[in-house]
């Protein structure tokens, strides 16, 4: 592995931007800004030509190192985050018989975590692992047979990151899954009563996948790749070994998916010009990373500043987006490598308990804690071992090569604990690491046409542009009937109806906010995305 850019590769820099940080202040739900209506996303559908398209994050305020602020333009500070790519827009439909299919990748879930039927969600509903694996076969959710335990590729797929990780009190808690077609529940409070032998915590709502770490966590555990659409996190959990909170096997919530099983499999082709195409995706990646740890802020200005193998529009990626190049068939323990496959170039760490070992890599996705406003860590995922303090183990990996996280985007350590060659949090139960200065490798849009991208002109056009009170919307060409939804960020209907030619929207009673403008008739299914804040 080479753990630099080599020589014939062409990289300059062009020229520097003043960086001058934004004018714009943090904003609060209450702020007055002006409506800024940019298109986002034309046909979606199931794609033929990406086996594995990748679904958006969601994620659609902008945010500095803590808040929330205006979203940036080309040339401010902060410019190239998630809000500024959003990616291929969620697209599901509720098939009225227990089932959610997926427009965008060709998969069907199961719409609620209820497995017993009873109206709620708790521990009653829970299965351990292997019960997990085996009852795939006996479900029968919607007439079908042919269930499965999702991958960790496939359960990631649904995750959305507009959500929030519950605080004191839980209730500020957005869950990261779009709950207008998907029914998860928190952890089990009152699990004692409800078939368990402890007490789980708010935050107990993993999901298990199919995919097991190949290497093991905590010294020796065998473990499984779970995401908890609770606190947006990917972490390696136990398969069998008792956890702490009551002294069994872990127990997890379950979806089960069907259809295309090609979904998650990476087809990459090495362009010969320090750049990898996956075709999967239609992503095109560097083979190198940046070679040191910066902070977040810096690696979204090293992308945004970039002109690398003759393309200038490299950015960072999401987490969906870097999380589907990563290789859960190998591990620094298992293969001597990081993650991902040998197709691509990581630079050689050592980490915190002095081990050879690969970095963790930067999102341009911001990790919110209590409140949507809130944006101090950015999400990471690992390409080495997942580091954590442990009292009577030290350091060690505790959640896996694969797993995802945050870190905190400022250039500090306050309130984390120094020890030996590196900082923890003492207040995460595992005593997971902090860096704060992680890796970069940077993605662009490849040539293919993506699933929400249409080389033709939109069917629809709306006005004006910005927008104060109304928003007029009206079809080109066809005079056939169009059905529009009004969604604020975290998925919520907010206004919906039809029309035939042309239509005003009011929008002067809605709050400030993201909202996107969904409309189809029977051949075309659009989306618009607005940065909206009324003048009422």
């Amino acid at each position: 592995m080479k753990d630099f850019l080599p020589d014939t590769f062409a990289l300059t820099r062009r020229k520097n931007f003043a960086m001058k940080k934004s004018s714009n202040k943090s904003f609060t739900v209450n702020v007055i800004a002006t409506i800024c209506i940019v298109t986002m996303i034309n046909i979606i559908g199931y794609s033929q030509t990406n086996t594995y398209p990748i679904v958006g994050t969601g994620q659609t305020i902008s945010y500095d190192t803590v808040v929330a602020i205006t979203m940036p333009t080309a040339g401010q500070a902060f410019f190239g985050q998630n809000s500024n790519h959003p990616g291929n827009m969620r697209s599901y439909t509720n098939n009225g018989n227990g089932t959610v299919t997926d427009n965008l990748t060709g998969l069907m879930w199961q719409q609620t975590e209820d497995r017993n039927g009873d109206g709620a969600i708790n521990f009653y509903d829970k299965l351990t692992y292997a019960e997990a694996m085996a009852s795939a076969a006996t479900c029968n959710t919607g007439g079908y047979n042919d269930w499965r335990l999702p991958t960790i590729k496939e359960l990631y797929s649904i995750a959305m990151f507009f959500g929030a990780e519950p605080g004191p009190p839980p209730s500020t808690c957005i869950k990261y899954i779009d709950t207008t077609y998907f029914s998860v529940g928190f952890g089990d409070v009152n699990s004692l009563a409800h078939g368990d032998l402890g007490t789980e915590r708010i935050i107990d709502g993993q999901i298990a996948s199919s995919t097991k770490y190949v290497s093991t966590t905590m010294n020796g555990q065998e473990t499984l790749f779970g995401f908890n659409f609770i606190d947006g996190r990917i972490k390696g959990y136990p398969t069998t070994s008792p956890v702490p909170e009551d002294g069994q096997s872990k127990h997890f919530y379950v979806l089960y998916v069907r259809g295309n099983t090609a979904y998650g499999t990476n087809q990459f082709v090495d362009n010969g010009n320090g750049t990898i195409t996956d075709s999967a995706t239609g992503l095109m990646w560097m083979q190198n990373d940046n070679g040191t740890g910066v902070l977040w802020k810096d690696a979204l200005s090293y992308a945004e500043n970039l002109t690398y193998a003759g393309y200038s529009d490299w950015r960072l990626p999401d987490v969906k987006e870097l999380q589907s190049i990563v290789d859960y068939t190998r591990s620094p323990a298992t293969t001597g490598s990081a993650a991902i496959d040998p197709i691509f170039n990581c630079t050689r760490i050592t980490n915190e308990g002095g081990i050879a070992d690969y970095p963790w890599y930067w999102s341009s996705t911001t990790f919110s804690s209590q409140a949507q406003t809130k944006g101090a860590s950015a999400c990471y995922v690992c390409f080495g071992r997942a580091m954590g303090y442990f009292p009577g183990l030290g350091w060690t990996d505790i959640h896996g090569a694969g797993c995802q996280r945050s870190d905190p985007k400022p250039r500090s350590f306050t309130g984390y604990t120094h020890n030996g060659n590196g900082y923890y949090n003492a207040n995460a139960p595992q005593g997971d690491a902090v860096r704060i200065y992680n890796y970069v490798r940077l993605v662009r849009n490849g040539s293919s046409t993506g699933i929400n991208e249409n080389k033709d002109n939109h069917l629809f056009n709306f006005y004006p542009n910005p927008v104060s009170d109304e928003l007029t919307i009206e079809m080109r060409g066809d005079r056939e009937k169009v059905s529009f939804e009004l969604l604020n960020s975290i998925g919520q209907t907010v206004q919906n109806g039809s029309f035939i030619e042309k239509t005003v929207i009011q929008m002067t009673s809605l709050v400030h906010g993201v909202y996107l403008l969904k409309l189809q008739n029977c051949n075309t299914f659009e989306v618009k995305k607005s940065l909206v804040s009324t003048k009422n």
